[in-house]
């Protein structure tokens, strides 16, 4: 038998591989406590951290190991582990499937079987399995805001000039921002030559659409003067509208003027007519007013 004949049975012999198929899921977060502030920290906030719980039959298998979520991790990288046992998982990632929950759940698995200390490796389409919803505690997330990524860092690990240096650089990319406690998953932030605020809104998209549409018909859309409601990104099934406003005035002056705004959406939202001629004409314009996130 040729070569070229025992290589084509040796192929056919060999037991095929079933092909992982990925999927779409719109609303990755859904049923978790907290899901506009998970949909905020995947994409708005640069350097924040949460405590995460394992469930416990997650702790009976692996120990009680501290999980921490991070906004985003060293290179992008979906998880590493600590010497001590610690364990981080990042939500911004290069790597992704459609399902952001089962991408995170198999990033956290992967790092709970390896060795502390040691290197992760996630496959990029982790196939069928255990999403966030699985394998959590569910609860309210404990944010906490950072301006840099220094929590990273082992102890002293600082002090090697390559590590100081490259956490210089990813420090470099952090633009202020704030967390806001007029509303929930709502963010100021500054960037050059202009701030924002963006709240990523609970409600479906359809309702909150019709909400700010009736706002908008109302011209009550804005934060006050010197602000512009700029548009709206959809993130992960959900609304995010983005006001414009002035670089120089402070993030704790614009708690009032979020909290008044809250106030007149969720009286919107509590109308349930269908939207009038005015309400459906402000509808299209915001329609034709979104955003895209970069």
């Amino acid at each position: 038998m040729s070569k070229r004949r025992k290589n084509q049975r040796a192929v056919e012999a060999a037991p095929r591989r079933e092909k992982v198929r990925d999927i779409f899921v719109p609303r990755p977060f859904e049923g978790l406590a907290d899901e506009p502030e998970w949909i905020a920290l995947r994409e708005l906030v640069p350097a924040a951290s949460a405590p995460l719980r394992l469930t416990p039959e997650l702790v009976e298998e692996y120990g009680d190991r501290p999980v921490t979520l991070a906004t985003v991790l060293p290179m992008a990288a979906p998880a590493m582990t600590k010497p001590d046992g610690r364990v981080f998982i990042g939500l911004q990632r290069h790597q992704q499937s459609g399902d952001v929950s089962r991408d995170l759940a198999e990033a956290l698995l992967c790092a709970l079987r390896t060795e502390p200390g040691g290197q992760v490796s996630v496959p990029p389409l982790p196939g069928p399995g255990p999403r966030l919803q699985d394998i959590l505690v569910d609860s309210p997330l404990e944010i906490a805001m950072h301006d840099g990524f220094e929590f990273w860092l082992d102890p002293g690990a600082a002090d090697d000039p390559a590590v100081q240096a490259s956490l210089e650089r990813a420090n470099a990319a952090v633009y202020p921002t704030v967390k806001l406690a007029a509303a929930g998953a709502a963010y100021w932030c500054r960037v050059p030559e202009k701030a924002h605020v963006r709240w990523v809104l609970p409600e479906d998209e359809d309702t909150a659409l019709d909400a700010l549409s009736r706002l908008s018909a109302a011209g009550s859309l804005t934060l006050g003067e010197q602000t512009k409601f700029a548009g709206m990104f959809r993130a992960h099934g959900r609304l995010v509208p983005v006001w414009d406003l002035p670089e120089d005035v402070p993030a704790a002056d614009w708690e009032a003027p979020v909290a008044e705004f809250a106030k007149r959406y969720a009286e919107a939202l509590e109308e349930k007519e269908p939207l009038d001629a005015a309400g459906r004409r402000a509808r299209q314009g915001l329609l034709g007013r979104q955003l895209t996130l970069r």
